[in-house]
Parts: C-alpha cells; sequence; structure tokens
C-alpha cells in the first residue's frame, strides 16, 4: 500500500530481457535504504526489489506487468518516480493507492498557468466509471486530484512543489502514463456489478 507522494525520483540504467519478464535497473539514492525483498512503487507500478545496492535497485518487471503498463516502452536514462510502502503509523497524505495499474493513458497536453500547471490526460474508456470530479488519482504514482472531468479524459492541476520533485518536470505532450483509479471506486462498482451491493442492503434491512 501506497500514498502517492512521491519520495524520490530515479533513472533507468538498464531494461535487459529475461526469460521471466525484463530485468530493470533503477539508478537512486533511495536504494541505499533498500533491502532484498521491498516493495517499491516505480511510476505508480508495485515492484519487488531482487538487488539493492547504494546508488540504486533491480527488480524483475513479469510479462503481465509490461503488457498493462508503461514499464516494457520506458528508455535508459528516463525519469522515474519511486515511492517505499506506507508505515502503519505514517500520515496518509495522499491517497490509498495499491500500485496496481488499472489502465494506460497519453498526456495530451501540460501547460504552464503561472508557477502552476495543468496536465491534460487521456485515460481509458472502462475507467470512466471509476474517476469523479474532485476525487483522487494516480497518474505515474503521483496522487493527485481531477479539476475537471471530461468524457475522454481528466483535468488536473499541478503545484510548484509536484512539478519539481516529480518525473513531470520532464514529461512532454504525447508520453504514455500509468493510471490507478481511487480503490474505493472500484471496490463500490464490483459490487454493484454483481448485485451484492443491493443484497447486503437487503440482508441489512431484514428483508428475506
Amino acid at each position: 500500500m501506497f500514498t502517492g507522494l512521491i519520495e524520490a525520483t530515479g533513472t533507468i540504467d538498464r531494461a535487459t530481457p529475461a526469460a521471466t519478464g525484463v530485468q530493470l535497473r533503477v539508478a537512486t539514492m533511495l536504494g541505499a535504504e533498500l533491502t532484498a525483498g521491498d516493495s517499491i512503487a516505480v511510476n505508480g507500478v508495485c515492484l519487488t526489489v531482487a538487488v539493492a545496492a547504494a546508488d540504486g535497485f533491480e527488480a524483475i518487471v513479469s510479462p503481465e506487468t509490461l503488457r498493462v503498463t508503461t514499464l516494457g516502452s520506458l528508455r535508459p536514462g528516463q525519469s522515474l518516480n519511486l515511492e517505499r510502502p506506507l508505515k502503519a503509523d505514517s500520515r496518509l497524505g495522499g491517497h490509498f493507492v495499491l500500485g496496481h495499474v488499472d489502465g494506460v493513458g497519453r498526456i495530451r497536453s501540460l501547460d504552464a498557468d503561472g508557477d502552476c500547471y495543468w496536465l491534460d490526460v487521456e485515460t481509458p474508456a472502462a475507467l470512466a466509471p471509476l474517476v469523479i470530479l474532485k476525487g483522487s488519482i494516480t497518474v505515474d504514482g503521483i496522487s493527485l486530484t481531477v479539476a475537471e472531468l471530461m468524457d475522454d479524459r481528466v483535468r488536473i492541476q499541478i503545484v510548484p512543489f509536484t512539478f519539481a520533485h516529480t518525473a513531470l518536470k520532464s514529461a512532454r505532450a504525447g508520453d504514455a502514463v500509468n493510471i490507478e483509479a481511487d480503490v474505493i471506486g472500484k471496490y463500490v462498482a464490483r459490487l454493484m456489478q454483481t448485485g451484492a451491493l443491493a443484497t447486503g442492503a437487503a440482508v441489512a434491512a431484514g428483508i428475506s
């Protein structure tokens, strides 16, 4: 479980094909605080640290993760957002983020507005029911608030601190990004889909 508050950025050293997918090597000073077996969110994707070193870490990216995220298309030298899991005694400053990407979106524009920025992101149609105005959404691991909601995209205001301390400062229009919807919405949608929510309400009301 993560919060979407980025701890550090890193860069891709190399991505080497492996029998189980791709072995990703990330350069970051955060590596000194990791050990093998730790979880870490890389651009919003929860990975397991296979090898940790003072200057970075390695992780295996499975074929399924490569298929449903942007990790398979990243290039050496590209900037990444990194976050370690939430501690039980930590403040929750963002929102609950699982590191399980729901779909890949695309940046339509990233424009300055004074010291802030407006980020427009095209979102997959399947995620439309899970995104709400003023709700939370994760873009490449960053917890953000939906300021405007359109049929095929969201518009988000980026404050100067977030822009300066995440990989957004190197983002460009056309870039693919990992999208994770708020987990609460996903549970509600699933309950509605299966009819379990209506059944549970009837049971609670004593209706047989």
